[in-house]
């Protein structure tokens, strides 16, 4: 990602493949004050800007649909807007994993718009294979695979609401490791080396939020330094990371389940955090979804 501050940004170019929920994006910049445009001709695009106010702010929608569509025009584009001083600009990629996309559109019975007469998954696979540059220059990149449209805005207003350019919103989550790490961690901490709640019948069923959970994992010998270095590391970061410029930082804690270690140490330093006057914001993304599911 690029130094720049999102919130800051003049202009913002949306993208990513059909079924991401790019025009969620569009729609959720819209309501942060951003003009909102979608589908422009690529070669309209300086002559776009050009007519706008300096102070204006713009959120752009492109994609593979876009008529005279390029990875390299697009690329090209967004590197001279950033060389032009008072044009601060932001190229945002909505992205999603493949079976998640097909999952939808199976879903919804849409066609793909790359393969009207095809299957979804040929569609999906030529739209990856389109923007794999430009999502390789993504200044940020939210990935919605396991996002609703509400998380979706709310990452949206986490990176570009304006009365937060100020300010670093940090965002703490828990998850399993049987999963995989969530995508645009970060800092990432390993928590299975803690005594694991799961194998006592009486919590199994219960997760960290619980008190007697809590306990049980701040009884085992190793917690109190691993966590006590944790806070002081992090602590010892959020100035740096606003003198550089960050907006936004996301730290993740994992364990083997994503129900009771990871979860209870997120619900601790967001606790310890919230009390110092940081911006946090919670995510348990495998209890979320279990909820949903």
């Amino acid at each position: 990602m690029s130094d720049q501050n999102p919130a800051k940004s003049r202009v913002v170019l949306v993208t990513g493949p059909a079924g991401a929920g790019r025009t969620t994006a569009i729609r959720a910049l819209e309501d942060l004050g951003y003009e909102a445009i979608d589908n422009l001709p690529l070669r309209l695009l300086p002559e776009l800007l050009s007519d706008h106010a300096a102070e204006a702010r713009l959120a752009l929608g492109v994609d593979t649909r876009t008529r005279d569509f390029s990875s390299s025009i697009l690329t090209r584009f967004m590197a001279q807007l950033r060389e032009q001083s008072g044009a601060p600009a932001t190229l945002l990629y909505i992205d999603c994993r493949a079976d998640v996309l097909l999952r939808r559109f199976s879903e919804t019975r849409r066609r793909h718009p790359l393969a009207p007469s095809e299957t979804p998954g040929d569609g999906i696979e030529r739209d990856f294979e389109l923007l794999a540059p430009i999502r390789a220059r993504a200044d940020v990149l939210i990935d919605t695979s396991d996002l609703n449209v509400h998380q979706l805005r709310d990452e949206i207003d986490r990176w570009f609401k304006p009365d937060r350019a100020a300010a670093l919103a940090i965002s703490i989550q828990s998850f399993s490791y049987k999963r995989g790490l969530p995508h645009g961690i970060d800092m990432v901490f390993d928590c299975r080396f803690l005594r694991n709640p799961h194998w006592r019948d009486d919590l199994r069923s219960l997760d960290g939020r619980d008190p007697s959970v809590a306990s049980y994992v701040r009884e085992d010998p190793h917690f109190a330094p691993f966590f006590d270095k944790v806070e002081s590391l992090i602590l010892s970061l959020l100035p740096a990371f606003i003198a550089e410029g960050k907006s936004h930082l996301a730290i993740g804690f994992g364990c083997t389940g994503g129900q009771h270690r990871s979860v209870m140490v997120t619900e601790a330093l967001s606790m310890i955090l919230a009390e110092q006057g940081w911006q946090v914001s919670i995510r348990h993304r495998e209890m979320e979804r279990r909820k949903s599911g």
